[in-house]
């Protein structure tokens, strides 16, 4: 935890800053969370050789490369990431987007927007049953005759919103110990689940998740396959199957042959990600004492215990997503600033919704990194919270201490607090 100055050391109550020192420290005694797939070790990822030094990740919200590609190979992935599908390029029949930009565009290409897809399904008081034809209920057909619409019996509504991809080259490049390590030592109240999920290019493998909001992804190549069948209805190699229309066949209104990518695209996606720098700060604001006052704070109520301020990734070389990567040295041995532990947790505003994770996830969510958080309107994961206080105070569940003590504060500190996250 960041060391606080006098000034504001004594202008915080003392029973706060007891109770959150203790809440930032692990437990040694503690065991690893029962509800992993694998509590006391995930997957193992070899590694590489550590480069000579450790460096920052580098940040912008420009689209140039960070290495990863060459600026030929960055700027037609670019191109295919923005492109639109057209129906006989094998767009539909159900989908909720053009392309891929259509949903990450702010500020630039790869951000993030006020786009969200819907979910649905159905709790029968034990278990989680997904609605007809899968939780996702597309909005857009490429004929009426088959628009999905929420089917009767089907409570379990939510949005949400999507998620910037700047810096998730680096997410990607974590070594899954790395999370898991984070996960042990995190005090057992606000201790995060880590899920193990299927690696889609590397069959029969599985990888700590990461990527979406219930983690439902664990690589790049894997994320894209998933998106680009389930937003814009294009099947690959990886994902051969059209959805249906509320668990109804779409066969006779698809007109372009499965698999409609080759596995071309999904693997420039991909590339476009991996190369994308991190979200950078607002140096102007992050230099005020405001900005810095609120940084101190926000370790010192414990929002960093999920909000996890620095991350090193995997050294160069290291073989992940079960072996069908190398992490290149563009993206190995940086440190990053994603203020995520990319774990699922119950903060009281779980959408109810099952995927990869098992029932045991049906409230969780993983921790929204707060990098790039400044692009941001709308909050949480149903994008339904439009100011930082609302967000915070909205928080439950394993979040509540952090939550009250963000209560506690005066006037003054709660703003020190969001000027420090508007500096994100």
């Amino acid at each position: 935890m960041m060391k606080l100055s006098g000034l504001l050391m004594l202008s915080l109550p003392f029973a706060l800053l007891l109770g959150a020192c203790t809440n930032q420290q692990s437990d040694p005694g503690q065991q690893p969370n029962p509800n992993s797939e694998e509590s006391a070790e995930v997957a193992p990822e070899s590694s590489g050789p550590s480069a000579l030094a450790v460096t920052e990740a580098p940040t912008g919200f420009e689209l140039v490369s960070n290495g990863v590609a060459t600026d030929e190979q960055f700027a037609e992935a670019l191109e295919v990431f923005a492109e639109q599908e057209e129906e006989d390029e094998g767009l539909g029949p159900l989908y909720n987007a053009l392309g891929c930009g259509d949903c990450h565009d702010n500020p630039e290409t790869g951000g993030s927007s006020q786009v969200a897809e819907f979910r649905a399904g159905h709790f029968n008081g034990v278990t989680f049953v997904e609605h007809p034809g899968g939780s996702l209920i597309n909005e857009r057909s490429i004929d009426p005759a088959i628009q999905e619409r929420i089917a009767a019996g089907q409570e379990v509504r939510t949005t949400r919103t999507s998620l910037g991809l700047f810096g998730d080259g680096f997410v990607e490049a974590i070594d899954s110990n790395t999370l898991l390590a984070i996960s042990n030592a995190q005090p057992a109240a606000q201790r995060g689940t880590l899920i193990q999920v299927p690696v889609l290019e590397a069959p029969g493998s599985v990888r700590a998740g990461r990527f979406g909001w219930k983690n439902q992804q664990a690589s790049l190549v894997s994320f894209s396959a998933d998106a680009y069948v389930n937003e814009m209805g294009i099947t690959s190699p990886l994902q051969p199957t059209e959805n249906t229309s509320n668990g109804n066949s779409v066969e006779d209104f698809d007109e372009v042959a499965d698999p409609e990518d080759d596995g071309t695209d999904i693997e420039l996606f991909a590339l476009f990600m991996r190369s994308l720098t991190a979200p950078p700060r607002d140096t102007a604001l992050a230099a005020t004492p405001s900005a810095q006052n609120g940084s101190a704070l926000f370790n010192a109520i414990g929002c960093a215990v999920c909000h996890v301020r620095n991350i090193q990734t995997a050294p160069p070389g290291s073989l992940i997503n079960g072996g069908a990567f190398a992490v290149p040295a563009a993206l190995g041995d940086k440190i990053i600033h994603p203020f995520s532990d990319f774990l699922m947790h119950d903060v009281g505003t779980g959408d109810g919704i099952v995927q990869n994770g098992g029932q045991g996830t049906r409230n969780q969510l993983r921790t929204p990194p707060l990098w790039g958080m400044r692009t941001k309107s709308r909050l949480m994961h149903d994008g339904q919270t439009f100011s930082r206080s609302d967000a915070i105070t909205r928080h439950a569940g394993q979040a509540t201490a952090a939550r009250n003590n963000f209560n506690a504060l005066s006037t003054a500190q709660k703003n020190n607090v969001i000027d420090f996250l508007n500096s994100l």
